[in-house]
C-alpha cells in the first residue's frame, strides 16, 4: 500500500508516508500511519519557511520579469543574491536534488517535495537553493550522461550557479512530439553537423550551453530516432531568430525568454553526444519526469500563497455590513480551495513516495496525474482569489496578476495537460478486462442469481423464497 500523510505545523504543511514495520516476534507486517516528519528536517523546513518569506519574496518585488532569475548579467540581482545563496549552502540546503559527489544532499523526492512546496512561494527561490529549471535537469543529464571535459566545463558552473543552461527540444512544426521532428543531425568525418529548427527553447539568450535534441536515424522506430547533444552557445551556426514573449510578457522591451532557434549547419564534435546515437528519447526521459513532478511540488506553495491571500482579505473586508468571511458563497469559495489544495498536495507526495521507494517508472502514471491536476488546481486558487480581491484582483499591485496569466504556460510545459490525461487513461485501463458474458460484472439480476445457486439449501430449509 502506498499513500501519504499529511499534518499542518508552523504554518507548513508537514507530510510522511505509510510505512510497514515488521516486528522481531511475528514477522508479520505491521501497517503503521505517521503524520509526522523528523524533528531535524522539521527544523530545516521551518528555516526555508522564514527564508524564502523574509528573504527571496522581498526580490520578486526588486526583479519581477520571469526571465531575470536566468540573467546572469544582471549585475544588482546577482549582488544581492549571492549572499543569500551562501547561506543557503551554510544550512547544506543547496542543490539538495543532487548527491553529496556534486555537492548536494541526496534527498529523496518526498523530501525535496516538502522543500519545493516552500520554494514555490517565491520566482527566486529555486535560483536561490540552486534548484531552477531547466538547469536541474540539465545537470542530472550531464551527471549521468557527460564526459570528463563536460562535467570540468559546464556541470561544476552550472552547480555553483555561476551560469545557465538550455534545453532545446520542441520544434515549431511539432510542438512536444518527438516522432515528427525534422531537426536532424548527420555524421561528417569525427563531428556532427546539426540543422533545422527547434521552438520554445527558453532561457537561451542567457545560456552559456544547449542540449539540442536532433534526428540521427530517420528511418529508425520512433524513439530511437534521436540523440542528444551538448552544444556550448558560441558555437557558430546559432541564430536566434527571435526571442518570444509569453503572457505577460512586453514585446516593446524584449522581455521574451523562450527562443526561436535556427541551427545553421552547426558542428560539435563526436563526444557532444550525450549517452550515445538514438538514445535521446531515453536521455530526454531521465529529466523529465523529475521535472514535471517538480512542476507540481512548487505549484502547491504558489497555491498554498494565494490561498493564504485569500484567507486575509476574507477577514479584513466588509461588506453589506458583514465581513466577506461570512458570506457563503466566499466559505464555499474558501472550502473549496482548501479541499482541492489538499488533494492536489497529498497526490504530488504520494507520487514522491513512490519515485523514492517504487521500481523506476512505477510512478509515471502518478507523475502524469500531478501534470493534469496542477494547472487546473492553480487557476481555479487564484481565479477565486482574485474575485474575493474584486477589482484589487485584476491589477497589477498584487502578485495574483503574473500567477493567473502563467496557468496557460504551466498546462503546456513538460506535455501539454490532453497529452497526460491520455496516458493517465491508456495506464489506469491496462487494470480492466472485458465482462466475460453480455451484462457487466456487476450485473444485479446475473449476481442474484448466482448467490441463490450458492445458497440454495440454506434458502430452501428456511423458505426463503
Amino acid at each position: 500500500m502506498i499513500i501519504s500523510e499529511y499534518c499542518f505545523q508552523n504554518n507548513v504543511l508537514i507530510c510522511e508516508l505509510l510505512r510497514h514495520r515488521i516486528t522481531s516476534d511475528t514477522k508479520e507486517p505491521e501497517i503503521m500511519w505517521d503524520f509526522r516528519t523528523e524533528p531535524e528536517f522539521q527544523v530545516k523546513l521551518d528555516w526555508i519557511d522564514r527564508f524564502v518569506r523574509e528573504e527571496c519574496e522581498p526580490i520578486d518585488l526588486l526583479f519581477p520579469h520571469l526571465g531575470q532569475p536566468y540573467n546572469t548579467e544582471n549585475k544588482a540581482a546577482r549582488a544581492i543574491i549571492a549572499p543569500l545563496q551562501e547561506q543557503v549552502k551554510a544550512q547544506g540546503l543547496w542543490a539538495c536534488h543532487l548527491g553529496p559527489e556534486l555537492g548536494g544532499q541526496g534527498y529523496g523526492q518526498l523530501k525535496l517535495a516538502l522543500m519545493n512546496e516552500i520554494l514555490g512561494r517565491s520566482m527566486w527561490a529555486p535560483t536561490i537553493f540552486g534548484t531552477a529549471a531547466p538547469d536541474t535537469g540539465n545537470a542530472e543529464i550531464l551527471a549521468m550522461f557527460g564526459t570528463d571535459e563536460q562535467k570540468s566545463k559546464y556541470l561544476r558552473p552550472l552547480l555553483d550557479g555561476d551560469i545557465v543552461s538550455c534545453f532545446s527540444m520542441t520544434e515549431p512544426q511539432a510542438g512536444a512530439d518527438p516522432k515528427e521532428f525534422v531537426c536532424a543531425a548527420r555524421k561528417d568525418g569525427d563531428d556532427w553537423i546539426i540543422s533545422g529548427e527547434k521552438w520554445f527553447s527558453s532561457n537561451a539568450r542567457y545560456a552559456e550551453f544547449l542540449i539540442v535534441m536532433a534526428v540521427t536515424d530517420p528511418d529508425a522506430s520512433p524513439y530511437r530516432r534521436m540523440s542528444m547533444f551538448v552544444v556550448p552557445a558560441e558555437t557558430p551556426g546559432i541564430e536566434i531568430l527571435r526571442n518570444v514573449c509569453v503572457m505577460p510578457d512586453r514585446e516593446e522591451l524584449d522581455e521574451g525568454t523562450h527562443a526561436y532557434i535556427r541551427y545553421n549547419d552547426v558542428r560539435v564534435p563526436a563526444d557532444a553526444i550525450l549517452g550515445g546515437p538514438g538514445q535521446g528519447f531515453e536521455v530526454a526521459q531521465a529529466r523529465l519526469g523529475g521535472g514535471r513532478v517538480h512542476h507540481a511540488m512548487r505549484t502547491v506553495g504558489k497555491c498554498q500563497r494565494a490561498f493564504d491571500m485569500m484567507g486575509e482579505r476574507v477577514l479584513s473586508r466588509r461588506t453589506q455590513g458583514e465581513l466577506l468571511a461570512d458570506k457563503q458563497m466566499v466559505q464555499q469559495f474558501i472550502a473549496d480551495s482548501w479541499i482541492e489544495l489538499q488533494q492536489f498536495r497529498l497526490l504530488v507526495l504520494q507520487t514522491a513516495w513512490i519515485i523514492d521507494n517504487e521500481p523506476h517508472g512505477a510512478a509515471r502514471t502518478n507523475i502524469a496525474m500531478c501534470k493534469v491536476a496542477m494547472a487546473k488546481v492553480l487557476h481555479d486558487i487564484i481565479q477565486r482569489a482574485i474575485q474575493i480581491h474584486g477589482s484589487l484582483g485584476v491589477t497589477t499591485e498584487t502578485p495574483l496578476y503574473d500567477w493567473w496569466t502563467s496557468v496557460p504556460s504551466l498546462a503546456l510545459a513538460d506535455g501539454p495537460t490532453e497529452v497526460h490525461k491520455a496516458t493517465v487513461a491508456k495506464r489506469v485501463l491496462k487494470n480492466y478486462t472485458p465482462s466475460e458474458g453480455l451484462f457487466p460484472t456487476e450485473h444485479i439480476p446475473t449476481r442474484r442469481a448466482a448467490a441463490r445457486e450458492r445458497y440454495a439449501d440454506i434458502l430452501k430449509e428456511y423458505g426463503v423464497a
